[in-house]
């Protein structure tokens, strides 16, 4: 079977960082199991040649014929987001009544906005710009204070980094957990961060130092998320008041404590979903939920799923 294929839009003034981030994650060497592509990545655009945000010109391989052909859009940002071709904001449009899954990157929101596709939906952008995408676009429901935003056929993400985020998202959803782990390792990059985390965050989980009480806390944690725990416990091994413990963690990880380790559990019974056989009880236990209801609960309210259909869907590698 041919894999989807993923059309990456571009035109002048595109930014380098989010077309790299797309082309690295979609164009991929990693294969399934079987040894085929995850992705036929595509380059494509109105003209043959644009100019890059960095002043030089760069060759477009394909036309605009290879959007409507893609399986999945990717609009990136642009230094001139009102010099979009009319050709391009057309092939957008069309791209809705066709089912085909449109995503944005950082400030390609505008784009998106620009052809319709956002109104009545929720999307984000770089911090910096929510407040003027909400005022040019007021049927957009702009959230400003998450890393991306998924509502199935259109995706949004924050600045830069956070669409490198988003489109280690995309992989995830097509693919489990396990294959996505594979692109980001290959990327030198962790697994990508939760879309409702926050854009801005004070002290970056990776800078904590070793030795730091609360740094061997958080390390603790990961390796016993099957054993019941409180803020309480945590801040007593951080040597730190339970409210002192709260802030510093969503400082840290721009979330709470509870949310996090929830996520945390969810991917470790996302990967022994994908990886084991083991019984459903047991994946429950081991992942720290307890019950296989508990599981079932967080999964439908986090995935959209349930664990049975997960492991369905991803346990053999997509061909």
């Amino acid at each position: 079977m041919s894999p989807p294929t993923v059309a990456v839009l571009v035109y002048d003034g595109v930014a380098l960082f989010e077309f790299a981030a797309a082309h690295d994650v979609f164009g991929t060497e990693i294969t399934t199991a079987s040894g085929h592509p995850l992705y036929r990545l595509v380059i494509c655009g109105a003209a043959a040649s644009v100019t890059t945000e960095a002043g030089f010109r760069m060759e477009v391989p394909n036309g605009l014929d290879s959007v409507h052909a893609a399986q999945t859009i990717v609009v990136p940002p642009t230094q001139v987001p009102g010099e979009i071709p009319a050709a391009v904001l057309d092939a957008l449009r069309q791209a809705r009544p066709r089912g085909q899954r449109v995503l944005s990157l950082c400030t390609g929101a505008f784009i998106l906005a620009a052809a319709g596709l956002l109104d009545g939906h929720a999307a984000t952008t770089h911090w910096s710009e929510c407040a003027e995408l909400a005022r040019r676009y007021p049927r957009v429901r702009v959230d400003p204070g998450v890393l991306y935003t998924d509502e199935g056929d259109v995706l949004t993400s924050a600045g830069s980094a956070a669409s490198l985020d988003l489109c280690l998202h995309v992989v995830q959803r097509d693919y489990g957990t396990e294959i996505a782990a594979k692109v980001a390792r290959d990327l030198v990059v962790p697994l990508h961060r939760p879309g409702g985390q926050a854009q801005y965050i004070e002290t970056p989980m990776p800078s904590l130092p070793d030795g730091d009480l609360f740094a061997e806390t958080i390390g603790w944690l990961r390796g016993h998320l099957d054993e019941p725990v409180t803020v309480s416990d945590l801040a007593a091994r951080s040597a730190m008041s339970p409210r002192t413990f709260a802030r510093r963690f969503l400082a840290s990880t721009g979330t709470t404590p509870l949310a996090w380790i929830v996520r945390e559990r969810l991917r470790l019974a996302q990967r022994m979903l994908e990886t084991s056989e083991l019984p459903i009880d047991v994946v429950a236990r081991t992942s720290g939920f307890g019950s296989p209801d508990n599981l079932r609960k967080h999964f439908s309210r986090q995935m959209r799923t349930n664990p049975q259909a997960y492991r369905r869907t991803f346990a053999e590698p997509a061909v």
